[in-house]
């Protein structure tokens, strides 16, 4: 595979498996670290506002510790009827809320942050976007969800389903402008940030 190694450094500020493999389709040399910060939400705080707020956190953490780069930050927040959806953690969390969202539409709000610290004795430019996803889940029975659950195991997962594996066999139908926010890193608005900070994509650096 042709990877292009590039200035300036690229950092994802995550530890997630699938955000490090979404980006590495990109063929773009980019390292990982870990953000330390509270990601509970705040009070009365609305679910794309508590996405935008700490994929910014996430990126702005990692930024102030290796400057001279470009940092991405990005968090997802589940929600049924405006309610935020967490990571279930467990196998009887995960089968309640698949229980609850059975027949019906879910929200994902992906949000993307890239933070170019570059420019030296000024302001770092920050961009910032949310992807709105709509997943309507198919109204399956306890016992196929609950075989799902055990097949794959999905309890790191807001939403308790890996659309990307047997999940999307839950689904009935997914709208979104980017296929790749769903899973936690939306591609598209991705490459539009990297352009817009000087990153080409098809031209091999020296």
């Amino acid at each position: 595979m042709l990877v292009h190694h590039h200035f300036p450094r690229l950092i994802l500020a995550s530890s997630s498996q699938y955000r490090r493999e979404l980006l590495s389709r990109l063929h773009l040399a980019f390292e990982c670290i870990s953000p330390d910060i509270d990601e509970s939400p705040l009070l009365a705080e609305t679910p794309d506002a508590t996405a935008l707020r700490l994929a910014g956190l996430k990126a702005a953490a990692v930024a102030r510790q290796v400057p001279d780069a470009l940092v991405i930050g990005s968090d997802q927040v589940a929600t049924l009827d405006g309610m935020q959806i967490g990571k279930p953690g467990s196998h009887e969390n995960a089968l309640e809320q698949l229980r609850m969202m059975r027949g019906r539409e879910v929200v994902f709000h992906t949000a993307l942050c890239l933070w170019d610290g570059r420019i030296p004795d000024s302001q770092s430019v920050v961009q910032i976007e949310n992807v709105r996803t709509v997943v309507k889940f198919r109204n399956l029975p306890d016992h196929e969800l609950d075989n799902y659950l055990r097949i794959e195991q999905p309890y790191d997962c807001a939403g308790s389903a890996k659309n990307e594996g047997l999940g999307i066999a839950l689904l009935e139908k997914i709208e979104s402008t980017d296929p790749t926010a769903l899973t936690g890193l939306p591609l598209i608005a991705l490459c539009t940030m990297l352009r817009h900070a000087g990153v080409n994509f098809f031209t091999e650096s020296p």
